[in-house]
């Protein structure tokens, strides 16, 4: 198992601005305290595996730095070329990820999860589509045929869901906050919207209840796993109420789903906006531990 770090690839934001950048440097600290012997760097996604699946007109604009304001406002991120390098490296991390998972079992990454980003435009606090880039690079060097997509951040991955829904191969699940952001909701292969409030027993219960059935429809041969942090009680963007000891058995199911069947799983972190910072980065920490527990 490998786990894949780009905190060295930091982003610096304005002063009180919502994206908790510091994250990423935090749990690599925290993960490195027990998994330092697994942790290597990321490789920075290049143009042409970026153009598999985005168009080739927005790639260029983002590097070259010629997003109108309103394309940034819709990001929610200044751009800057620090920007561009930590959005390289995340969706570098994620591929990283998937060829390591492909190779022993299960690969993490310690970002990624850029679900909102379009193939013509980012969004969400996404520049470009890891899941899809990943997925699209590795179908074109014929290492995967088909894969399933496991969405649990608290926001449903509507960019994944559009970008992959033309290809039958590539199955997108998302368990989402019904009244959460995106506000209007693209259609995944198979969409679970859940209540405000919603409660561990009530969401383990409906996922333990889809994923034979998850396995069963998409027959993959990888899954991407995005272990979002966001659905916490504690998470100022989530709306859900699901404890920390919850979250950890969301993804011992996951996990444990992907080893009875065999399937090679890449986890990245995705969402979490918990106040105070640590409460989110023990939260993917345990991710992490949950993905040793299995295939380490």
């Amino acid at each position: 198992m490998k786990i894949i770090r780009s905190d060295h690839y930091p982003l610096p934001l304005p002063a009180g601005h919502r994206f908790p950048a510091a994250k990423y440097r935090l749990l690599y600290e925290q993960v490195a305290s027990f998994a330092a012997g697994l942790c290597v760097d990321t490789p920075l996604i290049d143009e042409a595996g970026l153009c598999l699946a985005h168009s080739a007109d927005y790639v260029g604009r983002q590097v070259r730095g010629e997003l109108s304001a309103a394309e940034q406002r819709v990001i929610g991120l200044p751009w800057s070329p620090e920007l561009v390098l930590r959005s390289l490296a995340s969706t570098g991390a994620t591929l990283a990820a998937c060829r390591a998972a492909l190779v022993e079992g299960c690969g993490v990454s310690l970002a990624g999860g850029t679900h909102h980003a379009y193939a013509d435009h980012g969004s969400g606090f996404c520049v470009f589509n890891d899941s899809a880039v990943a997925l699209r690079v590795l179908q074109r060097e014929g290492a995967v045929r088909r894969a399933l997509v496991i969405d649990l951040d608290v926001h449903q991955g509507n960019g994944t869901a559009h970008m992959l829904r033309e290809d039958p191969a590539l199955f997108t699940f998302s368990m989402h906050g019904r009244n959460n952001f995106p506000f209007t909701k693209e259609t995944s292969d198979w969409d679970i919207e859940l209540d405000d409030g919603c409660d561990d027993a009530s969401y383990l219960a409906q996922l333990a209840g889809a994923l034979p059935a998850l396995f069963a429809q998409a027959l993959p041969e990888l899954v991407i796993y995005l272990a979002g942090a966001d659905s916490y009680a504690g998470d100022r963007l989530g709306k859900l109420q699901l404890s920390m000891a919850g979250l950890a058995e969301r993804d011992r199911l996951v996990l444990t789903f992907c080893r009875r069947f065999d399937v090679p799983v890449a986890v990245t972190m995705a969402g979490g906006y918990a106040e105070p910072i640590s409460d989110t980065v023990a939260i993917q920490s345990e991710t992490v531990r949950q993905a040793l527990a299995q295939f380490g």
